[in-house]
Order: structure tokens, then sequence, then C-alpha cells
């Protein structure tokens, strides 16, 4: 099957092992990756791993079965693009000039060249898919952290990225745009057959909007699979020490419903 699978992935800070002998997928292209866990799990760490933005100590991924270069970034810059939890600040661009930069790069021609007519085209389209089109003159140190995210999303996007990591990507968003940017995403990874892993906090928006979920903890894959089988009571017990409950919900869909702490660590449910 088509996808990004994970052989034996470790990571090591100092002394320190952050990722543990991951193995899980494939990850398949058309489908978005809910990548859930705590704080400290390892999900941010997995993402750069998996960009070559951290060095992994040991194990091997592969794209469609073909190995994919662990240590160097930008050999596969043009195929995987990886999208930080907030934009760099003090760059002084407007921001369809920002979306054209990210454009021409997957290219590296820019600076000789320029942006092409078609290089317009495509970023104009982007922008308006996300519904910012009105912020395409806008400069970036004018935008609110929201509107700073989407135009990342928007760069992002505008590379037609194989696979495409974004790391907390609604973080900043409203209620409006966490489902707008969901539902884009989602139609353009099945239109463009990209595989897409996305770091999230809520689980609801995972069980909605993602095919999958792998769930991490403590550096370790808790669960992977569909994410109505990854997402149980046990499962939420276990990692997050929660008490909660899944109910259904309409359009065939289930909701997460927390009731509390469970015992766990000294900590007693409340």
């Amino acid at each position: 099957m088509n996808g990004l699978s994970i052989h034996g992935l470790s990571v090591q800070y100092g002394k320190r092992a952050v990722l543990k002998s991951l193995d899980a997928g494939p990850l398949p292209r058309g489908q978005i990756t809910a990548l859930l866990g705590p704080n400290g799990s390892g999900k941010s760490t997995l993402l750069r791993a998996l960009a070559g933005l951290t060095r992994a100590h040991a194990g091997q991924l592969t794209l469609d079965g073909a190995p994919l270069e662990l240590s160097a970034a930008s050999a596969r810059s043009h195929s995987v693009v990886y999208l930080p939890q907030s934009l760099p600040a003090g760059v002084k661009l407007q921001v369809l000039e920002s979306v054209l930069v990210a454009c021409c790069a997957t290219r590296g021609a820019f600076r000789a060249h320029g942006a092409r007519t078609d290089d317009l085209t495509n970023a104009r389209a982007v922008l308006e898919r996300l519904g910012i089109d009105a912020l395409a003159s806008r400069s970036l140190d004018e935008l609110s952290g929201g509107q700073r995210q989407l135009v990342g999303i928007a760069q992002a996007l505008v590379r037609e990225p194989q696979v495409l990591l974004l790391d907390e990507p609604l973080s900043a968003l409203d209620l409006n745009y966490q489902f707008h940017v969901m539902r884009v995403l989602r139609d353009i990874t099945r239109e463009r057959g990209i595989v897409t892993v996305v770091v999230l906090h809520d689980i609801n928006t995972a069980m909605r909007a993602c095919h999958q979920a792998m769930l991490l903890h403590a550096g370790r894959i808790a669960g992977f699979g569909p994410s109505a089988d990854v997402v149980t009571q046990a499962s939420l017990a276990e990692v997050f020490g929660v008490t909660a409950r899944i109910e259904p919900c309409s359009r065939g869909q289930h909701q997460v419903l927390i009731d509390g702490l469970s015992v766990q660590d000294g900590i007693a449910s409340r």
C-alpha cells in the first residue's frame, strides 16, 4: 500500500531516549493521520524526525516502499513539507509575497527568475481556498497569531508536497476556522494523494476530521489505526489519565466527554 512507513525509529537528546523504536504504517496517501499524546510524549520530535530536521539515531522511513533518507532534510525538502507551530517573526513580506516565495522555493527559482504567472495563480488560489485572500496585500508583521497560522498553512500547501507535516496548525484559530481548515486539508489531501500528519490536542477534532490516529505515550506508540479504534475509554485513561465517555452524536460521529481525572500518580479522580 502506498504511503509513509516508520521502521524502528529512535531519537535521543543526549542520553535521554525521546522516541523508542517506533514502528507504524503505512500512513496512507489521501488520508490525514492525527498525532495525539500528552505534553512531552514526543509528538513534535517525531514530526521533526519525519521532516529530517531532527537526527534519528536508528530506524528507517519509506515512502511508497522507497527509503526516505533520515539524515538529510535538503534531500527531501521537495517531497516533505513541515510547518512548525508558529512562523518566524520579523519577516518583512506581504502575505501574497510570502506564499510566492514558498511556491518558488520548491523549484529554487525565485531569486534568479522571480515568480511565474502560474506561481501567482497557484498562490492566489490557495489563499482563496483558505478564505484569506483578503489578506494578500497585508504585511505579515501586522497579522494576528491566527492569521499568521493560516498564512503558514497556505505556504505549506502551495508547495504541493507528497508528505505534509503540520505541528498544531489549529492552536491559534477560532472554531469557525478550525472546522474550515480541517475540511480544506481533508479535501486537498484526498485530491492530491498526500500523506498528511497533523499534531492535535483536541481529541474530538481528531475523531471528526482525521482518518487515522497515532497515539504516543512516553516516546512509544500506544495505538495506531482508525481514529475510533485508537481513541477509547481505556486509552484515554492510560495515556491522558482521564475518565471519559465516548458518545454517539449526529452524522454517525462520536464525541469524547471528559468526566474527570482517573486515579493515577497519586491524583484521585474528581
